[in-house]
């Protein structure tokens, strides 16, 4: 009711700014947010403190859109030529540049003051090496083959923000988790790059879809393999049982499934091999917290 009583160029407005920050696209908050609980659950040993989640579920989705808003900026002269995105608010001008720098810095800004004001001095360390992340890694597809690396470790550095905050300290098992959910990022973000590996051919663009040639599915494959083997590494230092077991396994069937989903390299194919990755991040959850009530 209230969109309806405002102005239509107020309402096109709004809408620009919910596209821009992929507010109708919440598949990349959900990949970010799946890894953030895992840390939560598992520092916690059992159930984290409803403070934490809350901090971590708003601050997902607060950086995932400031990532969005900032990825915008640095690709809004490459967006024009990409099939996919050449009709973003930002690349049609719509948005302007200035104003997309300063929903980043906003965005990140309001994320920064909920860790300062609720959590502890090591997340609070922790978080700016996040927002450097978040910076950085748009711009990373210009000078190297492996943007998916830096955006792995971009969305896995809330794995020791949440560890940090829930346990005030970093420990081995915390790290194990971060390793596994870079080489996660990596695998189903090289799925995403394969949408668009033509127009980034014929455009100069790099990504490891280009990198890894006619490799591809193959290299994505044992990157899977490797998430699983230590992703059940974490369950054995962790004292987890077979329910969380039996969600990691889920998640390897899912795997296979995005190998047959992408196996003739079609757009349409790879991009839903992407999306089926939030099922495999939320199986991982589901067996964990299953496990952790049954203990």
């Amino acid at each position: 009711m209230l969109l309806n009583a405002m102005p239509e160029h107020l309402r096109s407005r709004l809408a620009d700014y919910a596209k821009l920050l992929r507010l109708d696209r919440p598949i990349g908050s959900l990949l970010l947010l799946w890894p953030t609980y895992w840390a939560l659950w598992l520092a916690s040993d059992g159930f984290p403190g409803i403070g934490n989640l809350i901090i971590f579920t708003v601050g997902v989705f607060l950086m995932r859109a400031a990532g969005c808003a900032i990825n915008d900026f640095a690709d809004r002269d490459v967006d024009r030529h990409v099939k996919r995105t050449r009709d973003r608010p930002l690349t049609s001008g719509r948005i302007a540049a200035w104003e997309a720098v300063a929903l980043f810095l906003g965005l990140a800004l309001v994320a920064f003051l909920m860790v300062v004001l609720f959590t502890n001095p090591l997340t609070l360390y922790l978080s700016f090496g996040g927002v450097v992340l978040a910076f950085i890694y748009p711009f990373m597809k210009r000078y190297t083959h492996l943007p998916q690396l830096f955006l792995g470790a971009a969305f896995s550095w809330a794995i020791p923000m949440a560890w940090a905050a829930e346990a005030n300290e970093l420990t081995q098992l915390t790290w194990l988790l971060f390793t596994a959910n870079v080489l996660w990022t990596v695998a189903y973000d090289t799925f995403y790059a394969m949408v668009d590996r033509d127009d980034d051919l014929r455009i100069g663009v790099k990504s490891t879809a280009i990198l890894f040639g006619d490799a591809d599915l193959a290299i994505i494959g044992f990157l899977q393999g490797l998430v699983v083997v230590i992703l059940i590494m974490v369950g054995n230092q962790a004292d987890l049982g077979i329910i969380y077991n039996l969600g990691v396994l889920a998640m390897a069937g899912l795997f296979i499934y995005q190998q047959y989903l992408a196996c003739l390299r079609e757009r349409e194919g790879c991009f839903r091999a992407f999306l089926n990755n939030n099922w495999a991040g939320f199986a991982v959850f589901a067996g964990l917290v299953v496990d952790r009530l049954l203990q």
